[in-house]
């Protein structure tokens, strides 16, 4: 039996994604993927690259961690703010330690796209992985077709984030939240979109961290809830002057 454990969205947040890390310890999972956004909107850059970097067997680049090492394309005003003071954080000079290099590196390098055994993961889509959003309102809008063709990339499950929205979408387009099934889906052989939601910064109401166990052996896809010291990020937040106080009041309401 293989349990892995799905997380995104970071953004910073050490203190999610601590408690994160020892929920997935307690519940045994054999390996972590990571599906983007190390980095972005929250205070702790380089402590959560570290984690990542010693934790998950699988990271992808997100938009954020792109924007970091390349360019903040199509980002609004305080999400390129945030981008501009983690990039000040993080790039290194040549005469640099090598482990700050070696941080730099790992996020420059990363894949933006991974395939095992049926499943793709992605950061945002199929058609542009670190960009596009797989939403709701795509449904609600009859863009069918979009959806035919992210069905058609993969075999049996495509993992993403991006939208910090956890969900599963049916290739019939049935649109599912977690609470519909009770935090928990049986995969029954037809393809699914699952977003796992995010560890730094929710958007969907609940202020607790999100992340994904996937049990192969008994295909159950599980969302977990987790508390953390939302509080202290906060402040953190609120602290530090090239971050914007909206990033930390949103952690408080979730949204």
């Amino acid at each position: 039996m293989t349990k892995i454990a799905f997380i995104s969205d970071v953004h910073s947040n050490i203190e999610a994604l601590g408690a994160v890390m020892n929920d997935i310890e307690e519940r045994g999972c054999d390996k972590i993927y990571c599906l983007g956004d190390v980095v972005g909107y929250g205070p702790n850059p380089v402590e959560c690259i570290d984690i990542i970097r010693q934790k998950c067997q699988v990271v992808i680049q997100g938009n954020h961690d792109e924007a970091v090492v390349i360019v903040a394309y199509a980002f609004n005003r305080v999400a390129k703010q945030a981008v501009d003071w983690t990039r000040e954080v993080l790039k290194p000079s040549e005469t640099d330690s090598f482990i700050r290099i070696r941080r730099w590196n790992f996020l420059k390098k990363l894949p933006q796209v991974y395939e095992e055994e049926g499943m793709l993961l992605v950061h945002g889509s199929p058609r542009n992985p670190t960009q596009e959003y797989i939403t709701v309102h795509d449904i609600a809008h009859g863009k069918g077709r979009k959806f035919e063709e992210f069905f058609s990339k993969f075999d049996k499950m495509l993992f993403c984030g991006h939208s910090h929205l956890p969900c599963v979408i049916r290739e019939d387009l049935k649109f599912l939240i977690p609470t519909d099934e009770k935090y928990r889906y049986r995969y029954n052989g037809r393809k699914v979109i699952v977003n796992v939601g995010s560890v730094g910064q929710p958007r969907d109401g609940d202020t607790r961290a999100c992340w994904v166990e996937y049990d192969s052996e008994r295909e159950i896809i599980a969302f977990r809830r987790v508390e953390y010291d939302v509080a202290k990020t906060v402040q953190k937040i609120f602290s530090n002057p090239n971050l914007n106080n909206a990033l930390g009041s949103r952690l408080k309401s979730g949204n």
